[in-house]
């Protein structure tokens, strides 16, 4: 299966957005690449090697945005039971998938469920 362009590169201005918040590190759980903060994961990245389709998974407590993410192409709650939790898995290699700029502002969003209120001081004041 081959990663389409386009995808790849959503998909890398991502997680480049995700790994320059503050006090943001990447780990390789369950082979899978995520973004973490204060050792808690804020968006799911995972694997950009074509063994899966490309896609970010985001968790979005802002109902607005976790309804607009729902309704990109393909997306869906994400799988074992985080999605009840307000996660959304978001395909990057279908027709229609949004563009990098709106997915770092749910990856942003994500972040600030996430992260220590002293992290999204800092995020603030940039």
């Amino acid at each position: 299966m081959t990663v389409p362009k386009s995808a790849l590169k959503k998909w890398e201005k991502v997680r480049e957005f995700a790994l320059g918040l503050p006090g943001a590190a990447e780990e390789f759980p369950w082979g899978e690449t995520v973004a973490k903060v204060n050792k808690k994961v804020f968006v799911f990245l995972g694997v950009d090697d074509g063994s899966y389709p490309l896609g970010i998974t985001v968790k979005l407590r802002d109902e607005a945005a976790h309804a607009h993410a729902l309704t990109s192409p393909g997306a869906e709650p994400a799988g074992y039971g985080l999605g009840k939790a307000g996660w959304v898995r978001i395909p990057l290699a279908e027709q229609g998938a949004p563009a990098a700029e709106l997915l770092c502002d749910w990856v942003e969003e994500s972040y600030r469920v996430i992260a220590p209120k002293r992290l999204i001081v800092e995020l603030d004041a940039r």
